[in-house]
């Protein structure tokens, strides 16, 4: 609950600031702040607490999810204040609006009760169709809001229907009395149609197959900062949320078999839509997309061994986002003020510059995942798990799925190291290689060490 009150009052800061024409301090203090909320939610580890009535919950889980929204919202942060440099006005404005998404990312991932739920997952949706359509003059920046919107708007109206059709089956919005009546014998029928509903309205919002139409489309017009938001950030708090919701909820034991057919038949059919449409991009930001609809089918795989999947989880989610968000930092760079974001751009960024190609070609091995980086040993953790669970079956499909991803990040790869370059790259802020290099070396470092991650909620 500090944590929440903390983000808040940043965010509120944020907004006070320009009034008194403090512009140049918003992203320092803000970087600052939420380096000091990461220290506050770290000492809340192992001291489990509840606030108001149970509407917010803080265990393991949640500060550890929350440890790692605060740090990619950290790095978020840092690069807003070149990205947004051309716009000084409204700088406290984008930082203000990141700062608040994070609030409601928490409050997500915190919650005890569903109303807590659904007002966090408003928070973070809101904050990104603004952001989706912050380019007011540009078309597909208006396009990409207005899809958003529409689709954001369509899985919200699924998840309020499926938490009424909860609350009418139990009496309750509170998470442990709903636990501890789905164990019950007779729960009314609209109980699982409404967990159903819930379920379908996040993997909109996680955008896994056959919800993800939107994704590419969004990701595309939507300006590189917020792309890079809804990559990482976005994601990884949907599917963390996802995880609390089905074994917060709980299923009655009949419809269990049922439960795990379907996100079989969704993970399988991420991982192969995504990586197989990827295949065919040549605009980055559409095969991350793509790529983005894949590893959702692979997070997905997790919750077929619901009872211990939240440390793969955890971990999976860290890699992932952490090698997301170095490869968007190159990707701002390379594709600043250029119309469009093809993998043309790249041709020569080995020799023009070495070490944003080596952190791209790390971060796109990592997605792949090739060792020594934390995505293969998220990887091979989560298959581990799904065999036990006695999925071999999707594992297969998930290794062959993992090969085909191997073909489009190379397809970038070997733009950057084998092909001449078209112009001169211009100078680099610091801070893109601040923020490409530690989020690299994070993800490597997890990865020779898995367990500093793994054993946080173990």
């Amino acid at each position: 609950m500090n944590t929440l009150i903390a983000v808040s009052g940043l965010g509120v800061f944020c907004l006070i600031a320009e009034i008194f024409n403090l512009r140049k301090l918003i992203v320092p203090v803000a970087i600052l702040g939420l380096l000091a909320i990461l220290g506050l939610t770290v000492s809340e580890f192992d001291h489990p607490s509840s606030h108001y009535n149970s509407m917010i919950i803080v265990d393991n889980f949640s500060v550890a999810f929350s440890s790692l929204f605060i740090i990619l919202t950290l790095f978020l942060v840092a690069l807003s204040g070149d990205f947004y440099k051309e716009h000084p006005t409204k700088i406290s404005d984008f930082i203000a609006i990141k700062i608040f998404l994070l609030a409601g990312s928490i409050a997500m991932v915190s919650f005890g009760n569903l109303s807590m739920f659904f007002l966090g997952i408003e928070i973070l949706s809101i904050s990104l169709y603004i952001l989706a359509a912050s380019r007011r003059l540009d078309i597909k920046s208006n396009e990409a809001g207005m899809k958003y919107f529409l689709m954001g708007s369509f899985a919200s109206g699924f998840i309020l229907f499926g938490i009424c059709l909860v609350y009418g089956a139990t009496g309750y919005f509170d998470l442990e009395s709903i636990y501890a009546l789905s164990q019950g014998t007779g729960a009314p029928v609209w109980f699982p149609i409404g967990v159903t509903l819930i379920v379908i309205g996040m993997l909109f919002k996680i955008a896994a197959a056959p919800f993800h139409f939107w994704a590419p489309d969004v990701y595309e017009g939507s300006p590189s900062m917020t792309t890079a938001t809804m990559s990482t950030l976005a994601k990884v708090v949907a599917m963390a949320t996802l995880y609390k919701l089905l074994s917060g909820l709980g299923l009655p034991t009949n419809m269990v078999p049922t439960f795990q057919t379907i996100i079989v038949v969704v993970s399988i059919l991420s991982m192969t839509v995504g990586n197989i449409m990827a295949l065919r991009q040549k605009n980055v930001k559409r095969m991350l997309a793509f790529s983005g609809i894949s590893h959702a089918g692979f997070m997905v795989m997790a919750l077929l061994s619901l009872t211990t999947a939240a440390p793969t989880l955890l971990y999976y989610t860290a890699a992932y986002a952490l090698a997301g968000i170095a490869s968007f930092a190159v990707i701002i760079y390379v594709t600043k003020d250029k119309d469009n974001q093809d993998i043309l751009n790249f041709n020569g960024l080995g020799k023009t510059n070495p070490l944003l190609a080596a952190v791209l070609a790390a971060s796109l091995l990592s997605m792949a995942g090739i060792p020594i980086f934390s995505g293969f040993f998220a990887k091979f953790m989560l298959f581990t798990n799904t065999i036990k669970a006695g999925y071999l079956f999707v594992v297969i499909v998930a290794v062959i799925n993992s090969i085909i991803s191997v073909g489009y990040y190379f397809k970038l790869i070997l733009a950057m190291y084998t092909k001449e370059a078209s112009e001169e790259r211009k100078a680099i802020p610091f801070v893109y290689y601040a923020v490409a290099v530690v989020a690299i070396l994070l993800n490597i470092i997890i990865g020779v060490y898995p367990s500093f991650v793994t054993n946080l909620l173990n």
